[in-house]
C-alpha cells in the first residue's frame, strides 16, 4: 500500500534496487537537513550514511545551496572542450592545495568528472595513456581486487570485484584481479587495523610473474573497501602494494571516492596511511552530494610525460560534456569552505575512539559475526540465513528505517558513515536503534 503524499511510482526504473519490492513498500525522503531526512509523511529518519557515503557536512547547507545559486544566475553551463571559464581553474587550484598526501605527494594536477564511476573511468585510461607516452605501449592491463567496488562503467565494473555487478555484462580485456584482505578467522572484532595480512599484497607479485610486468599498466585499490561491506587494509599492505608497483613500473590507483574528503579522520586515506599513489579517484564529498561531480588527482610526473608533444596536440582524448560544471564548481568550492570552518576533515578523528567502542558494543548480539570500524566508518557482518543470503541485512535495512535510522546494507553487512557533522548522542542513538532491529530479525 502506498504512503500518502506519493506520487506514481511506474515509470522511474530506480538503480541498485528490486524495483518491484521497492514499489509494493515504498520509502520515500522529501527532505532533508543537518543529520535528518523527512520522509512523505513527515517523519524524521537519522542519517546513518550520510545519503549514499557522500553528504560529509550534513544536508541543507545554505552556503552551497547559494553558492550553486548564483552560478546557476551568472552562468549556467560553458564547455570544457577547447574552452575555459575561471571558476573550474579556480576549484582545481584550491584543490591542488588540499591534495592527497599534501604539497610533497606532487598530487595536484585535477581532472574533472560527473561521478567515481567517471572518474575511475578516466584513472584507468590516463594510466594506460601515462604508459604509452613514455614508451610502455605494450602496458595495457589493469589489475583491481576481488571484492572491489569502482563504479558501474565497463571499466569499473572490470577491475572491480563484486560479481553481481560483473556476471551479466561483457568485461574488458586484459583484467586481472589481487586477492581481497578479508580473513574473517584471524581477523574478526579487531580493534584498528588487522594483524595479519600485509603478504597479499605479493599477489602482485604472482601476476607480475603469469602476464609480465611489462603488461600491467596500473593496479587500483580501494585503502578501505566499502561498498562491499567495510574491508580495512591490514598493516603494511598499502606500503607493500606501493613498493612492489613501483619496482615494477606499475602505476598504483588508489580509489578514494568513499575515504576522501575527511572519512577517516584526515583529509584523504593517503594522509591515514602515508601511502602516495599516482593517481586518485575521488567525488561524493568533493560536492557534499550537493550535485553531481569526481574529480582524478594525478600526480605531476604523470601529468609532465603525457605533456610531451606538439602543443597543438590534444595530450588525452578523453573528456566529458560535464567535466568541470560552472554549478558543480561552486558546489566544491563552498564545499571545502565549509569543511575547513568547522575543521570537518579531521572530525572523525576526535570521533573515532567514541564510535568504534560504541560500535564494538554491538558484539554479542544475535547472528553478528564481526565489527570493523576505522574513522566515521563501520561495518556490521551478520551471518546469513541458510539459504538466504542479504535477507537478514534487509530486514535489517526496512527496520531500521521504519523506525527512523537511514543504514547501508550490503548482502549481510550492516554499513554506516554518517554526515561529519554526527554528536555523540546520536552515535549512541545509532547504535541502540540498530541493535534492537538485529535482535528483532534474530
Amino acid at each position: 500500500m502506498l504512503m500518502s503524499n506519493t506520487p506514481s511510482l511506474e515509470n522511474y526504473w530506480m538503480p541498485f534496487t528490486a524495483n518491484r519490492q521497492f514499489k509494493a513498500a515504498p520509502r520515500l525522503l522529501a527532505a532533508a537537513k543537518g543529520m535528518y531526512y523527512t520522509d512523505v509523511d513527515g517523519a524524521q529518519v537519522l542519517d546513518g550514511t550520510a545519503g549514499l557515503w557522500c553528504v560529509n557536512a550534513g544536508h541543507g547547507r545554505e552556503k552551497i545551496a547559494d553558492a550553486v545559486a548564483r552560478q546557476l544566475m551568472t552562468m549556467d553551463y560553458a564547455p570544457s572542450f577547447q574552452m575555459g571559464h575561471p571558476i573550474v581553474f579556480d576549484f582545481a587550484e584550491k584543490l591542488a592545495a588540499r591534495a592527497p598526501g599534501g604539497k610533497e605527494a606532487g598530487l595536484t594536477k585535477v581532472f574533472f568528472t560527473g561521478s567515481g564511476s567517471e572518474s575511475v573511468d578516466t584513472a584507468l585510461k590516463i594510466a594506460i595513456a601515462y604508459q604509452r607516452s613514455i614508451g610502455q605501449g605494450t602496458r595495457t592491463r589493469v589489475i583491481g581486487r576481488e571484492r572491489g567496488y569502482h563504479g558501474v562503467g565497463f571499466g569499473g565494473i572490470s577491475v572491480g570485484g563484486l560479481v553481481n555487478n560483473r556476471r551479466v555484462f561483457p568485461l574488458l580485456p586484459g583484467v586481472d584481479h589481487l586477492r581481497h584482505t578479508h580473513d574473517p578467522v584471524r581477523n574478526s572484532f579487531v580493534k584498528g587495523l588487522p594483524e595479519y595480512g600485509a603478504d597479499l599484497a605479493d599477489d602482485l607479485e604472482r601476476l607480475v610473474a603469469l602476464h609480465g610486468a611489462e603488461t600491467i599498466a596500473a593496479v587500483i585499490v580501494e585503502p578501505v573497501a566499502g561498498s562491499t561491506g567495510v574491508l580495512l587494509p591490514p598493516k603494511g599492505y598499502l606500503e607493500r602494494l606501493r613498493a612492489i608497483s613501483k619496482k615494477h613500473g606499475i602505476l598504483l590507483i588508489f580509489d578514494e571516492v568513499i575515504t576522501g574528503f575527511g572519512r577517516l579522520g584526515t583529509p584523504f586515506a593517503v594522509d591515514y596511511f602515508g601511502v602516495v599513489p599516482d593517481l586518485v579517484t575521488t567525488a561524493k564529498g568533493l560536492t557534499n552530494g550537493a550535485l553531481p561531480m569526481g574529480a582524478v588527482f594525478a600526480s605531476e610526473a604523470v601529468y609532465e610525460a603525457m605533456m610531451n608533444g606538439p602543443e597543438s596536440q590534444i595530450e588525452l582524448f578523453h573528456g566529458y560534456t560535464y567535466s568541470g560544471h560552472p554549478a558543480a564548481c561552486a558546489a566544491g568550492l563552498a564545499t571545502l569552505e565549509v569543511y575547513e570552518e568547522e575543521g570537518l576533515l579531521t572530525r572523525a578523528a576526535d570521533l573515532a575512539d567514541h564510535w568504534q567502542d560504541a560500535m564494538h558494543g554491538l558484539k554479542g548480539l544475535p547472528n553478528i559475526v564481526d565489527i570493523r570500524t576505522i574513522g566515521l566508518v563501520a561495518g556490521i557482518e551478520l551471518s546469513s540465513r541458510p539459504e538466504a543470503a542479504g535477507a537478514r541485512g534487509y530486514d535489517i535495512f526496512v527496520d531500521c528505517f521504519n523506525k527512523g535510522l537511514l543504514v547501508r546494507v550490503t548482502g549481510d553487512t550492516i554499513a554506516l558513515s554518517p554526515p561529519l557533522i554526527v554528536e555523540k548522542q546520536q552515535i549512541d542513538t545509532m547504535v541502540s536503534m540498530l541493535g534492537d532491529a538485529i535482535k528483532r530479525a534474530a
